[in-house]
């Protein structure tokens, strides 16, 4: 599991504002320090909606990774049509699919698992408690964070990636139906799903620390980026100054 404890800040809030558009246009003409700026700025949301996927931690990263060489190879097709963590999010779901079906798991998101009140393929963990213990009485909110992340990552992926995405990165309903290739119907009724499956196991508070859950470290960012501009170096597809 994650650690939650409090990380190092994060290397994008002390960049420059630079709009994405104009980092994609340095990054195609193979500047790495713009590549980078791209990589920092979309670390935690990818590696969230890749969690929302993938069995572990480990797997998501390595996810995350092939999501930028694949996106740096399409960057020239990147119109500004969606936001770019929108477009790259879209290419790491596919990459965590795949990623699955190498694996021999089937992970279905399409819009035909929500019939009313269908069994979920897979278990929740239980994770209820006696009134003493439960999270309105935990004095400590890493405790009651880790709880609920727990909780998320028993959910089913069907209900995991459209809670990752709406609660913890905090999307709205258009941005995450654009990311799984669903409609915004589809998104409001599994997002009450996991949020019913959520509070059932853990009681209301589980949303006001949703979006802290699935947090992306410092070490992880880094060996990130330090992954993917080494590979685009040594295919000649970038530079580095």
């Amino acid at each position: 599991m994650i650690d939650l404890r409090s990380e190092p800040a994060d290397h994008a809030r002390s960049m420059p504002a630079e709009p994405d558009e104009a980092l994609v246009a340095r990054a195609c003409g193979g500047d790495a320090a713009a590549f980078e700026t791209i990589m920092r700025r979309h670390n935690r949301l990818l590696f969230r909606t890749a969690r929302g996927i993938a069995g572990d931690d480990d797997e998501a990263q390595d996810i995350v990774q092939q999501t930028y060489l694949q996106a740096f190879s399409r960057l020239g097709s990147y119109r500004g049509d969606a936001a770019l963590g929108t477009w790259l999010a879209r290419i790491a779901i596919n990459a965590a699919l795949d990623a699955q079906r190498r694996r021999g798991r089937t992970v279905e998101l399409d819009a035909f698992r929500d019939a009313e009140g269908e069994a979920l393929p897979e278990p929740l963990m239980s994770l209820r408690t006696d009134e003493t213990d439960a999270p309105d009485g935990i004095a400590e909110r890493t405790q009651v964070r880790a709880l609920l992340q727990a909780a998320i990552e028993g959910l089913p992926p069907i209900y995991r990636s459209v809670f990752i995405l709406r609660a913890v990165e905090e999307m709205s309903v258009d941005e995450t139906a654009l990311c799984l290739t669903v409609s915004e119907a589809v998104v409001k009724t599994r997002y009450a799903r996991a949020k019913a499956l959520l509070r059932e196991a853990l009681g209301a508070q589980f949303e006001s620390h949703a979006p802290q859950a699935f947090a992306f470290a410092g070490a992880r960012c880094d060996a990130v980026v330090a992954f993917v501009l080494t590979a685009l170096e040594r295919s000649g597809d970038i530079r580095r100054h």
